[in-house]
């Protein structure tokens, strides 16, 4: 062999290591473990995958352990979750009617243990209110009951909206709409604003996930709650307006507006929570505000609102606090009348905020009365 052979076969076989070099570093990105490229020495004697570092296989071996899915919480005590909705500021109606549900559910499955013919219950439901009424958050509540009840395997919620199911392509809305109910298996699928989904006109693909929702309601009817919310006139309408809807969605909850006094009570809780509590007259204020701001509760936002509220007077109360020369324990805990007027801009009018309390009054004054008149 000459000097012009030797350097040929040399080349070659530079070139044929760096080819299995760079294919096992693709193998190694693709699939995260050593794998060895076919290369034109292998044969079948040869290990087609080099024995991996012993790092390398201990770490392969425990892969598998890696990916089990976690254990999964067992069911809570039913009477725990009971307690925990009667704690709930407000909501009373709210209350009843789950508190009736539980019944009805409880007393359906001591008959089946007892062989006894039981109804076939749709539990998939209806929330409708303003917003900030508590329909996510008994939506939630209500995933962890029927998971305690037995009714759900896992007790998730998994909440979307339009466009969380809607996509805007021919054939890709039953695909986004599947990947969702996928994801709520087991759990409560929580659509917010549901009327969105038929509202919008012949071209649009609503429907279709409609239909997608409709026939996995009746496919996994036994692992699988579907809860639709939004305003009260507009969920009337959605529901009505398919027969498939009106025949799986038979059970209604309205969440009525939070009072002044709840929406004050929500407020206090905030405070003890957080370490705050108010002045004497930064509660009257509030009271006053708060009856001002429910005039136009749907743009308020109720209990959200509230909460809005607070964040911006405890910002209010930094930037008092920030401006003085010493600051102690107490001024830290105390929200004052002003706080609580920064955190509106500073643009209350007193006269706006007696003649919004004294509004309210009477309103409360005449259903009062219309109730005692009923009675008698």
């Amino acid at each position: 062999m000459d000097r012009r052979d030797e350097i040929i076969r040399l080349q070659m076989d530079v070139i044929n290591q760096m080819t299995r070099n760079n294919l096992n570093r693709i193998a190694d990105d693709l699939w995260g473990v050593p794998s060895a490229a076919p290369t034109p020495s292998t044969t079948e004697e040869q290990p087609a995958t080099p024995a991996a570092p012993a790092g390398e296989e201990k770490k392969a071996q425990q892969a598998p352990a890696a990916a089990e899915q976690p254990k999964e919480e067992p069911p809570e005590k039913i009477e725990d979750l009971k307690k925990e909705l009667n704690e709930y500021i407000g909501l009373h109606t709210v209350k009843k009617e789950v508190e009736s549900l539980i019944n009805l559910v409880t007393v359906q499955k001591m008959r089946k243990e007892n062989g006894l013919p039981v109804n076939d219950l749709s539990l998939h439901m209806v929330f409708s209110g303003n917003p900030g009424t508590g329909k996510t958050m008994v939506a939630r509540l209500m995933a962890r009951i029927y998971k305690s009840l037995g009714i759900l395997s896992k007790g998730h919620l998994v909440e979307v909206d339009r466009s969380g199911l809607v996509a805007g392509y021919v054939g890709q809305t039953a695909i986004k709409t599947g990947e969702a109910i996928q994801k709520a298996m087991g759990g409560v699928l929580f659509i917010d604003e549901a009327y969105a989904l038929t509202n919008r006109g012949g071209n649009d693909y609503g429907q279709e996930a409609v239909d997608t929702l409709l026939k996995a309601m009746e496919d996994h009817r036994d692992d699988l709650i579907v809860i639709v919310a939004g305003y009260t006139e507009l969920m009337e309408e959605f529901v009505h307006s398919n027969p498939g809807l009106e025949s799986r969605f038979n059970r209604f909850l309205n969440f009525p507006d939070y009072t002044v006094q709840e929406m004050m009570d929500i407020f206090d809780m905030r405070c003890r929570k957080s370490g705050y509590e108010l002045s004497e007259d930064a509660r009257g204020l509030l009271r006053s505000l708060l009856a001002l701001l429910s005039l136009d509760i749907k743009g308020f936002g109720n209990a959200r609102g509230v909460r809005n509220l607070f964040e911006r007077t405890v910002a209010a109360q930094a930037n008092r606090l920030a401006a003085q020369p010493e600051v102690t324990r107490e001024m830290l805990m105390t929200l004052t009348a002003d706080d609580l007027r920064a955190a509106e801009g500073g643009q209350l009018a007193e006269d706006d905020l007696r003649d919004a309390e004294r509004e309210l009054e009477e309103e409360a004054a005449a259903q009062a009365n219309g109730v005692e008149n009923g009675e008698k």
